[in-house]
């Protein structure tokens, strides 16, 4: 290791924080390839006495680097909280599963009895989730009571192998007298889908002890929702239940709804654009009003959920002396159900419980052919919705406010929000204006992150263009026109690294049916990349 760089590490390391039994390395960007790399954060954990929490989110730890903390860890038997998400930044994925095999062997063999694992914003995939199999099923894990594992890419597979494993650890456990007693579990983002959902719903059945529960944006449809509600029925110390993202429709609503009557500690229920719809949401109002007296959070936004469904929801909620916050944002209401809803909610003096309505579709008045006035409009709503018009209607700093409101440390949000907005482009000299201002003020603030992976963007965009295969079912944009108007002149610009363009010019010059159907866009960005 070159001398500047053991002297940035040991700047790095000065920062390190130790107290409560903790020692964290979070955010320090340490790049940790070989066992000299690794070798003063080894000898801060071996000079540790006491160690029962191990923080090193925002590095990254390569193979050889995790053998030999690994071979430091084994001997640190009073270890309980490993907070390891977002370690592996740039990593290959198939260097991800044999590092988190060392790691875990490691906490194996020295008899440590874990309560927290976190492993969020890992992109492992599938087989990343054998990375940590092995562990889950020992005895390490017995003791468990957070899982965390948002944002893996684990996919049905891996959620599969995840169920499996919980079952195996309850099953092992229980053998000893102490059966596994999982409290909060977290798996948003993982595309888990009705299989992985399902099988997931089967060990939650079989543990019982759920207290949490968080799996939004997974791509769950109605079957996947109906086996996690039958789940939910038995694991009667929920509290939380957020599955925000999903798609219920009124099937999986109906049998969601039937569960919350059997609940009794539940204190926060996100179903926020999940399609509940009308027949949905009335059936979680009779939930809510026959009990959940506990409820402090009932979040039904965008569920194309129409007026008197609405009122009726909020007719639900008279008697939840702990409810703080009601969102029925984003449905069918028009003007005059917005303001029914707020006169219910003031006539039960819970009227400051209700979240903003500004984004509330509205409705045509019966009979009445003259067109309601375009509600305002916000950073989510145009990012969720976009068009044209939204793009115009957030106004001149629309650029900043996009920028501001997109968290550039994820690369998929920042991937997500470029889509967005590119996918409004047109040749028309305002709203390409727009599109390429705000572009710009999103890009530069990702690109000149010293966090930022440009190369895991530039993955992760060529995937989401249909131009590059993935583990996990990513479905491809439906159009390239104009993200590959908005790639020519993002291409251009000086925060963008020129070491991404043969990258970019290999893909799009490849034979593929969408880019044919864009042909003067793929030869104006092909054109530009040349000249670079």
């Amino acid at each position: 290791m070159a001398s500047e760089d053991i002297t940035k590490l040991a700047e790095s390391l000065a920062k390190t924080k130790v107290g409560g039994g903790q020692l964290s390395f979070k955010g320090q960007s340490l790049k940790l390839n070989t066992a000299e790399d690794a070798e003063e954060v080894i000898k801060q954990i071996e000079e540790f006495d006491g160690l029962e929490a191990l923080r090193l989110e925002g590095n990254t730890v390569g193979v050889e680097a995790a053998k030999v903390i690994a071979k430091a860890l084994e001997k640190k038997s009073e270890l309980k909280r490993c907070h390891w998400s977002d370690m592996f930044t740039g990593r290959l994925r198939s260097e991800i599963p044999p590092a988190l095999i060392s790691l875990g062997d490691a906490l194996i063999t020295a008899g440590a009895q874990l309560v927290e694992l976190d492993l969020s914003d890992n992109a492992f995939g599938p087989d990343g989730v054998r990375g940590f199999e092995a562990l889950l099923k020992s005895p390490a894990c017995y003791t468990l009571q957070e899982l965390k594992l948002n944002n893996c890419g684990m996919g049905i597979g891996g959620g599969k192998i995840l169920a499996a494993a919980l079952k195996e650890c309850h099953r092992k456990s229980s053998a000893q007298g102490k059966p596994l007693a999982l409290k909060i579990f977290v798996a948003g983002r993982n595309r888990l889908e009705n299989d992985g959902a399902t099988a997931l719903a089967e060990a939650f059945g079989i543990i019982g002890t759920l207290e949490e529960v968080h799996m939004p944006q997974n791509g769950i449809n109605h079957p996947g929702i109906t086996a996690l509600a039958q789940a939910f029925a038995i694991n009667p110390l929920l509290k939380v239940i957020n599955l925000n993202d999903n798609t219920f429709t009124e099937k999986g609503a109906v049998a969601m709804a039937e569960t919350l009557k059997a609940l009794r500690q539940v204190e926060v229920i996100n179903f926020g654009d999940c399609l509940v719809r009308s027949k949905g949401a009335v059936a979680i109002a009779d939930a809510v009003k026959e009990g959940l007296h506990k409820l402090k959070e009932l979040n039904l936004s965008f569920c194309e959920i129409k007026r008197d469904a609405a009122l009726t929801v909020a007719e639900a909620i008279e008697d939840k002396a702990e409810l703080e916050k009601l969102d029925l944002n984003g449905n069918c209401l028009g003007e005059e159900g917005c303001e029914q809803l707020q006169e219910i909610l003031e006539g039960f003096n819970m009227a400051a419980v209700l979240g903003s309505l500004r984004r509330v579709k509205e409705e045509m008045r019966s009979g009445d052919s003259t067109p309601v006035p375009s509600p305002p409009v916000d950073v989510a709503t145009f990012l969720a919705f976009p068009s044209p018009e939204k793009l115009l209607r957030l106004g001149p700093k629309c650029s900043v406010l996009i920028a501001q409101q997109t968290d550039t440390s994820d690369v998929e949000k920042v991937v997500t929000a470029l889509l967005r907005i590119s996918s409004v482009f047109k040749d028309e000299a305002p709203v390409k204006t727009a599109v390429q201002e705000t572009t710009d003020a999103l890009m530069r603030k990702a690109f000149t992150s010293a966090t930022f992976n440009s190369d895991a963007f530039v993955t992760s965009l060529l995937i989401h263009m249909g131009l590059l295969k993935s583990e996990e079912k990513i479905k491809a944009v439906p159009s390239l026109y104009g993200i590959l108007m908005t790639l020519n002149h993002m291409v251009q610009q000086d925060y963008f690294p020129k070491s991404l363009a043969p990258v970019l010019s290999a893909f799009i010059t490849k034979p593929n049916r969408a880019l044919d159907s864009c042909s003067f866009a793929r030869h104006m960005l092909l054109q530009t990349l040349h000249q670079l």
